[in-house]
C-alpha cells in the first residue's frame, strides 16, 4: 500500500469515526439545548436547535416544583454503596474462583454465571418478596442489598485475575504471606484499573435504575432521580423543558465519573495486571 493510498484510508477512518461521533453526541446535544428553552419555544415552528431566548427557569423549576435535590441524594447513596458492595463481594468471588483450589469450583462458577441468562425482570417478584419480608420496603436497605453481588463483576474481576502471573503468588508465599495478605498486598494493587471500570459500570447500572426503585419504592422521600424524572409528566401533558434540565442533571454525576475514570478504564481493557 502506497504512502498516499494509507493517508487516504486514515483520512476515511477519521472522516467515519467523526460522523459516528456526531450522531452519537447530538442527542445530548439537543437535550441540553431543550434544557434551556420556554415550553412555547420547544413546540415553536420552525424547529430552532439553538435557544433564542435562553433561560434557566427549567433548572430553577426541578428543585422548586419538587424536592429533586432529595432524589439526586437517595440516588447517590444508592449507587455509591451499592457499587462499593458490589466491588468488595466480585473482589472476594473473583479471587477465589480463579486462584483458590478447591472442590466444585468451577462447578459453582459456571452456576453462578449462568444466571447471567435470566431476565432481571423475572426476579423482581421474587426479590420483592424477600425484601418485603425483612421489612425493607422503602429503605436504602431494600434498595442497595439484592444487587450487591452480580455475576458480571464477579466474571469480569475473574479474567483480570486469571492474567496476574502465578509467580507473584508463589513469591508471596516464600515470603510467609498468607491468602489474604496475597490478595490485599498482592492482587488488590494490581486490580486498580479493573475495580475503576467495574465501578464506572455499577454505579451507572445503580443510577439508571428504574423498574427496581419503581416496584420497591411508594413514599415520595425514598424516590430516587429516575422516578423523580417521571414526574414531570403530568395531566396536561409532558413538562418538556424541565425534564430535559432534570435528564441534564441526572447524567452529569456519570460523565464526571467516566472523565475522573477514563485513563484506568482505558487501561483495562488491556487485562493486563502487571505494570510496565
Amino acid at each position: 500500500m502506497s504512502k498516499r493510498t494509507n493517508i487516504r484510508v486514515i483520512t476515511l477512518k477519521h472522516l467515519i469515526l467523526i460522523a459516528g461521533s456526531f450522531f452519537m453526541l447530538f442527542p445530548f446535544f439537543w437535550t441540553l439545548s431543550t434544557s434551556f428553552k420556554s415550553l412555547k419555544e420547544i413546540f415553536k415552528n420552525p424547529f430552532s436547535l439553538l435557544p433564542a431566548n435562553p433561560t434557566f427557569g427549567n433548572y430553577v423549576a426541578i428543585f422548586t416544583k419538587i424536592p429533586f435535590a432529595r432524589y439526586l441524594l437517595n440516588s447517590f447513596v444508592v449507587a455509591s454503596l451499592t457499587t462499593l458492595l458490589q466491588i468488595a463481594t466480585a473482589i472476594l468471588s473473583a479471587y477465589a474462583f480463579s486462584r483458590l483450589e478447591f472442590k466444585g469450583r468451577d462447578l459453582i462458577f459456571y452456576t453462578f454465571l449462568a444466571t447471567m441468562m435470566i431476565p432481571g425482570q423475572l426476579l423482581m417478584i421474587p426479590q420483592y418478596l424477600v425484601v418485603s419480608s425483612f421489612g425493607w420496603v422503602n429503605t436504602y436497605q431494600g434498595l442497595i442489598i439484592p444487587y450487591t453481588a452480580t455475576a458480571v463483576t464477579t466474571f469480569f474481576l475473574r479474567q483480570f485475575f486469571l492474567t496476574i502471573p502465578k509467580d507473584l503468588e508463589d513469591a508471596a508465599v516464600i515470603d510467609g504471606c498468607n491468602e489474604l495478605q496475597i490478595l490485599t498486598k498482592i492482587f488488590i494493587p494490581l486490580l486498580k484499573p479493573a475495580v475503576l471500570t467495574i465501578a464506572i459500570f455499577s454505579f451507572m447500572w445503580s443510577w439508571n435504575g428504574y423498574f427496581w426503585p419503581l416496584l420497591i419504592v411508594n413514599v415520595p422521600n425514598m424516590r430516587t432521580v429516575q422516578l423523580g424524572l417521571a414526574m414531570f409528566r403530568t395531566e396536561g401533558g409532558m413538562q418538556w423543558g424541565q425534564f430535559m434540565a432534570g435528564t441534564v442533571v441526572a447524567t452529569l454525576p456519570i460523565l464526571i465519573a467516566y472523565f475522573i475514570a477514563q485513563r484506568h478504564f482505558v487501561k483495562s481493557i488491556t487485562l493486563t495486571g502487571l505494570k510496565g
